[in-house]
């Protein structure tokens, strides 16, 4: 008895894959990781400037955010079959050198659709990078490290989109938007460097047959479901285009979700939903992103078109709350490892509801201090809440399913941040056209108005996140 036990604290002690400098593997994911996420909410900041310059919509201008995410999204679940096919190495080399090339199209973009043909470049980097962060991560850190591990992931998940804002601010404070692009091509470049010298295979490349009826569908019907919820903010929720698109989605997703499940060998195992733990773990993560990626795309704007704040300025205002949410998510991990997920999420949904209420009651005359505030508190509640929910989800699978894991979760995420900053977007409008509506002609006041309708979704979205927190139970390590 007593040799069994001591054998199970042995494996306890051990990485499923040794690796000589664990941390060293990682820092090349790590840095393209940041990079990738930094991306997704770094534009945000600079929608206002690009419309003006490229003379387009916001309808229009949400398309540098979603389809990023759309991107992702697609590339996403094909990272299990890809895996299998070529090295670790292999394909973080080549996302990397990706992105370095979709960064420089975009920085040398002539107008708004080279632009946005750079940024979906970039968004099949990170959609390759996201899954094997933490696939990775589950497999050299051994599992009493596990929480810390996952946690360090959480803090470039959840720090990048925070600091993106912020970070872009000070660029366009002293140069043009496209300095936000050639800033992640030395980032890149490290993290090559890092990736060469460091990272080697954890996984066996078995080439399996590859399904490409459910690529095709994969892509399809997330790619319509995205289109249809980006394309209401333009024509209406009402539209023939918007309910076909999303008619189009949901069958073809229906499809793509009854194929995976009756296959042997499917491209993504999404039997991972039978287990509770998962299900449970993968939906606050999907909810809590939705939080994150509406709040932090109304924001930027409604700092500058709203309290009619210059944009270096707005960078500024917004860092506060950055630095929280990297403080947050670097604690937030441990906190798994003591206390488990359930407290951790329960109070993280109440104070992203507190943050959340007080964005959507600001004013055109809201004090900057009275902004950065409910910033903040947002990013205590968000981070508190996403770190120890996905290792919660992640630690209830076990064997060959484990490693479809990451990406089903890191998938659903992006989509669900695209079609958030989508529904975002529509509100917006819906908002100032009801404000116009009752016959006021202030734009500043339209748009505050717009905003509100948009942080009033985010704060549903921590609502629906904290009633669904409660079913974790407290036993969850």
């Amino acid at each position: 008895m007593d040799s069994v036990q001591s054998s199970q604290e042995n494996m306890a002690k051990k990485a499923r894959v040794q690796v000589a400098h664990p941390m060293l593997a990682m820092m090349g994911m790590l840095i393209g990781g940041f990079v990738g996420m930094f991306s997704e909410t770094s534009l945000n900041i600079a929608l206002p400037q690009l419309m003006a310059q490229l003379g387009v919509t916001t309808a229009t201008i949400q398309w540098l955010v979603t389809g990023y995410m759309l991107m992702v999204g697609i590339v996403l679940p094909l990272s299990s079959i890809i895996t299998k096919w070529f090295t670790t190495r292999q394909v973080i080399l080549f996302a990397l050198i990706d992105f370095m090339v979709g960064a420089v199209i975009s920085a040398s973009a002539p107008g708004f659709g080279v632009l946005l043909f750079g940024r979906m470049i970039q968004g099949i980097a990170t959609g390759l990078i996201l899954p094997l962060m933490f696939t990775v991560a589950m497999q050299i850190f051994p599992p009493y490290k596990l929480g810390a591990a996952m946690g360090m992931v959480g803090l470039v998940i959840m720090f990048a989109p925070a600091a993106g804002p912020t970070l872009a601010g000070i660029v366009l404070g002293i140069a043009s938007w496209r300095w936000i692009f050639w800033l992640f091509v030395p980032f890149l470049i490290i993290a090559f460097i890092f990736a060469v010298s460091s990272l080697t295979n954890i996984a066996e490349v078995t080439r399996p047959k590859v399904d490409f009826l459910s690529i095709l569908l994969s892509t399809v019907g997330f790619g319509s479901l995205v289109l249809g919820v980006s394309l209401a903010s333009d024509r209406g929720w009402g539209s023939a285009a918007v309910i076909g698109a999303l008619i189009v989605g949901l069958v073809v997703l229906a499809w793509y979700t009854h194929r995976q499940l009756t296959m042997d060998k499917p491209t993504l195992n999404l039997r991972a939903f039978a287990i509770p733990g998962f299900r449970i773990g993968a939906s606050l993560v999907m909810i809590n992103f939705g939080i994150i990626l509406s709040a932090m795309y109304l924001l930027p704007m409604y700092i500058q078109k709203g309290l009619l704040v210059p944009v270096a300025l707005t960078g500024i205002i917004m860092f506060p709350g950055g630095v929280m949410n990297a403080v947050v998510s670097a604690v937030s991990g441990r906190m798994y490892d003591r206390v488990g997920a359930q407290m951790p999420a329960r109070i993280g949904f109440i104070i992203s509801m507190v943050g959340a209420l007080m964005l959507a009651f600001t004013s055109t005359h809201s004090a900057i201090w009275y902004v950065i505030l409910a910033h903040v508190i947002l990013m205590i509640g968000a981070p508190l809440a996403m770190s120890p929910s996905q290792t919660y989800g992640l630690n209830a699978l076990t064997g060959p399913i484990a490693a479809d894991g990451s990406a089903i979760m890191n998938t659903l995420q992006q989509i669900v941040g695209a079609i958030a900053t989508a529904i975002a977007t529509s509100l917006l409008g819906i908002g100032q056209a009801a404000y116009m509506a009752n016959g006021a002609n202030h734009a500043a006041g339209a748009f505050v108005n717009g905003a509100h309708y948009g942080f009033f979704f985010t704060l549903a979205l921590a609502i629906v996140g904290f009633l669904l927190a409660l079913r974790i139970p407290k036993a969850d390590r």
